[in-house]
This record gives structure tokens, sequence and C-alpha cells, in this order.
């Protein structure tokens, strides 16, 4: 028997309410079981976003269109409909977009399951592995019906994840308190670029050791991790719907040219084309 997770939202057929977190996700649509181990959450609606949370699960997101942005202690993803964000059981998070947003989500039971990632991990959709999460939402009505199908589209859809630090899509947060009060502050404010000197001396820092300390805490140069905000950012922005001119003005670039220009370096295409 199902246990009830937050009134119309079921999840997982787990006995016990405690192991759910007290902080529970009331935006989603029900969960529906699939296979013993795999559930499929659907939503297909207006701008999305949860409080932070856990699941027992694991879960891999999967933005069909728009951007869905998850943010946990340790950073931010975007998944755009390229890609996937995995995230481990039992971790805090949030999920949000800024516009409309159609996603698919699967709760995974990974207690025998190997060789899953651990960490949160940015995960490459082929369009095999698209196909096969479309499969399993498809499925997850009929369970009982297509059971044997249910469970072959399982394996195979294991066989095809392949996961991926996609660096381009993730703002890895310092644990380190006042410095990540201070990129929060950026984050908040990107069409103002601030040097290292202006950082480093609000934090009561010499330059050096500012470097220093944010490159241990974040794995990046200053300067990377801003520009990464600002692409973000942009990112969503353009989900959107919003104009280069508006994008490139808002997240801090002199002109469009600049900000497609870094557009291209991260992901590979011109920011007008990323979406179709």
């Amino acid at each position: 028997m199902e246990q009830p997770y937050h009134d119309n939202l079921t999840y997982d057929n787990l006995a016990r309410e405690d192991h759910f977190s007290s902080r529970k996700d009331q935006s989603l649509q029900a969960a529906q079981e699939v296979t013993d181990s795999f559930a499929v959450v659907s939503h297909d609606g207006q701008r999305y976003s949860s409080p932070r949370h856990t699941h027992p699960r694991a879960q891999l997101l999967y933005a069909i269109k728009g951007v869905i942005s998850v943010t946990t202690d340790s950073g931010s993803w975007v998944v755009p409909p390229s890609r996937a964000v995995w995230l481990p059981a039992n971790i805090e998070h949030e999920t949000s977009s800024h516009s409309s947003v159609q996603f698919r989500c699967l709760m995974i039971d990974t207690e025998n399951i190997r060789n899953l990632p651990d960490e949160c991990m940015v995960v490459d959709v082929t369009s095999l592995l698209r196909e096969l999460i479309l499969k399993l939402a498809g499925l997850a009505a009929r369970r009982e019906e297509n059971r044997k199908m249910a469970d072959a589209v399982v394996r195979l859809l294991l066989l095809e994840l392949s996961f991926s630090p996609v660096r381009a899509l993730n703002l890895p947060m310092p644990r380190h308190h006042e410095l990540a009060r201070l990129c929060e502050s950026l984050r908040n404010d990107l069409s103002n670029w601030i040097s290292i000197e202006t950082a480093a001396s609000a934090l009561h820092m010499s330059r050096a050791t500012f470097m220093r300390l944010f490159q241990r805490e974040t794995g990046m140069s200053f300067g990377r991790w801003y520009q990464q905000a600002r692409m973000l950012h942009a990112l969503s922005m353009l989900a959107e719907g919003r104009s280069i001119l508006d994008v490139a003005f808002e997240c801090g670039y002199d002109s469009p040219s600049a900000f497609s220009a870094m557009f291209r370096r991260s992901l590979g295409c011109a920011p007008s084309t990323y979406f179709e």
C-alpha cells in the first residue's frame, strides 16, 4: 500500500512516514511507481519552485522543455534539455525554474544498483536516453499491464546513463561562511562586475589570500566562477524567451557579441540556437 507523501503526492511504497523529510515538496504531481525500484514524477506547467527538502531515493531530473535549476549546499546545477542532473538520495536541495517548464523526474531506489555516483552529476541525454525516460513516464500510468516492458526499459536506461562533471552547467558554492555570503550577493546582482581586489577587500583579505581561498573552496578561479554564474543566469533568461540584448546587459556584458562569444566557448553553440 502506498504511503502518502503530501496531499495528492505518493511515493516509494515505504512502510514508515519517518523515512521522508519533514520539509516536503508540495508542488509535484503524484509520483507513479513503474517498477520496484523506479517511480516517475511529471510536471507540465508554469514556473516551478520547491522548498528545501530531501528524498529517500536518488533522482534523475530531465527537462523536456525549459530550464530547471537544482541547488544544494555544495552548488547549483542547471538542467537544459540536452542534459539531466543526477541527485543522490537524502541530499537537501531546492528545485526551481524561471519560466514554464516540462520535466520528468525518475525516483530511483539505488540499494541494489551498482556504480551510481554518490554526488550530484550532470548526465548527457542522448536521443536514446531521452526516449527511454519518456517511455518510462508513459508506462508508469499502466504499471501492471507493462511490467516486463518497464523492467526492460529500466535495464537499458541504466546502461545508457553517462555521468560527467560538466563544469559549464555547475556553479560550486564555498563552505567558508563569509565567502559564501559574498558569492550569494554577487549572484543576486550580476550586472555589475567587481574586481578581485574589491572582493578581497570586502572580506578584509589580501588579493593573494583571497585567490587561494576561493580556489580551494570552489575549485575555480574567481573570474571563472563569476563568468559561470553569469552564464547560468543567462540560460534561465534565454529559456524565458528574453532577447540576447537583454540577457547580455542584465548579466553584465558590454555587448551582445561579447556575451555570445562567451556562450559559444562554454557550451559550443550560439545562444540563439541552444534551445533548438
